[in-house]
């Protein structure tokens, strides 16, 4: 299949502190949300003056992205678009479309399955063509890559880093912590055609990232950024929870890794390096906080092989993947479907 360009597709974030409850009401349009829970979460914006990391990290990847595709003679202009603040995803696909664009790829920046972490990204690309009108480019979006060496190897690494800030003569009491956002267990169960992709998927990289980073070490995967009303059951434990627990039954240290983030955006910056740091400071456990792929070459290497797949002879034989999970493409029909969302 021949394509004429690649879009990054983001969350968004606001880079103003006028920005923040506008962004916010994107967020949350349509769910519900009391006006106190969006002052609270805006005062975690508003703690970093406003800005959220996300869109520096976006443009930052986007210049990556160009170097490298110039470097290794891929011809394909990048564009960036978010779901939730500018650049809109329904502007970009505009201005793709005035640029002579006619058929594009999409890089999303969520490594996983589930609903709003693949299934609402196709929405949100179908929402923008229909905005723009018959004359759109098709957008398609790359498979997920939760299992690719450019995704789980830099966070290897980064564990390994952070293992360096703790205590050698503490390893023995030493947890590595795998981190992610909690969702609904009711939209856990319905992830994935066949249900449970979301959990799968982060046990897999979890697995993944430990055999890579420290196979003697003991680890757990939990959940963190839980932002529904409390009737409503999500993933657990919470991360705060689970270093309590932890320090209890003898952990004297633990590196926490964000696997389920591909850069130090707000909810990997206030959810763990200030409210988890603050929890393990008060049970007196020693913390360190593993990066996040970020640019990473490996990672920016990573989008340009994920390209590949779709345009080179023979793409299927060019994908490199450590686990053992099957691959899709495309969302089947059956797929995270919004009737489920809770």
């Amino acid at each position: 299949m021949v394509y004429d360009a690649l879009v990054l597709v983001s969350f968004g974030g606001p880079e103003r502190p006028e920005d923040v409850l506008p962004f916010l009401q994107n967020v949350t349009r349509g769910r519900s949300v009391p006006p106190e829970r969006l002052a609270e979460v805006a005062e975690h914006y508003l703690h970093f003056g406003g800005v959220s990391p996300i869109n520096q990290q976006c443009r930052d990847l986007l210049a990556a992205i160009r170097a490298d595709f110039a470097e290794h003679g891929v011809d394909l202009p990048v564009y960036w678009g978010n779901r939730n603040w500018d650049p809109m995803l329904a502007d970009t696909v505009a201005r793709m479309r005035d640029d002579g664009v006619t058929r594009a790829l999409a890089f999303v920046t969520s490594a996983y399955g589930g609903y709003s972490s693949c299934r609402q990204y196709q929405e949100d690309i179908a929402r923008a063509r229909a905005a723009v009108g018959p004359d759109a480019p098709t957008v398609e979006k790359l498979r997920q890559f939760w299992d690719h060496p450019g995704f789980v190897e830099p966070h290897a690494d980064a564990v390994r880093s952070a293992l360096g800030q703790l205590d050698p003569a503490k390893r023995a009491t030493t947890r590595l912590v795998f981190t992610a956002h909690s969702i609904p267990t009711s939209m856990a169960v319905n992830a994935g055609p066949h249900g449970g992709r979301y959990e799968a998927q982060l046990a897999e990289t979890a697995r993944l990232v430990h055999a890579c980073a420290a196979p003697d070490l003991p680890y757990d995967l939990v959940w963190q950024s839980r932002s529904g009303p409390p009737h409503v059951p999500w993933l657990e434990p919470d991360v705060n929870d689970h270093l309590a627990a932890s320090a209890e039954a003898g952990t004297t240290g633990v590196v926490v890794s964000p696997i389920g983030f591909v850069s130090d955006h707000l909810e990997v910056v206030w959810d763990l390096d200030t409210e988890a740091l603050e929890t393990a400071k008060r049970l007196g456990l020693d913390f360190a906080r593993a990066g996040t792929p970020g640019t990473d070459p490996r990672f920016v290497t990573m989008v340009r092989e994920l390209v590949a797949e779709r345009t080179e002879p023979g793409g299927e034989r060019l994908r490199r993947r450590l686990g053992e999970l099957p691959l899709w493409d495309a969302c089947p029909t059956v797929c995270c479907v919004p009737a489920r969302r809770p």
